[in-house]
C-alpha cells in the first residue's frame, strides 16, 4: 500500500526500511510523520511495526547482563597492543 503525507510519497518498502529508525526516534519529525501516516493506512506495514515492537520491548526487558568486571580493560588493552590495529582506534 503507498501513502502520501506532506507531497512525500511513501511505500511499503520505504516504510519497512526504516523501521528501526522509527523505532529508536531517529527519524527527522517531517518524516517520521510520513512512516506514522503510512502505518495508520497499511495493516501489513502495521502488524511489521506492532511485531518489531514488541521484539525490542521483550529483548530490552530480558538482555540486562553486564559484562564482568575487567573486561572492559582486557578489551582495550587487547586493541593497544595489536600492532595491526595502530590507528584504528583512539581510546
Amino acid at each position: 500500500m503507498d501513502s502520501q503525507h506532506g507531497g512525500e510519497h511513501i511505500d511499503c518498502t520505504d516504510a519497512v526500511h526504516v523501521l528501526y529508525q522509527f523505532l529508536d526516534g531517529e527519524l527527522t519529525e517531517v518524516r517520521r510523520l510520513e512512516i506514522q501516516t503510512h502505518l495508520r493506512a497499511c495493516l501489513p506495514c502495521w502488524e511489521a511495526f506492532d511485531f518489531e515492537a514488541e521484539l525490542k520491548i521483550f529483548i530490552g526487558k530480558r538482555c540486562q547482563e553486564t559484562a564482568p568486571d575487567g573486561l572492559r580493560e582486557r578489551v582495550i588493552r587487547s586493541i593497544a597492543e595489536d600492532p595491526g590495529s595502530e590507528g584504528m582506534f583512539r581510546l
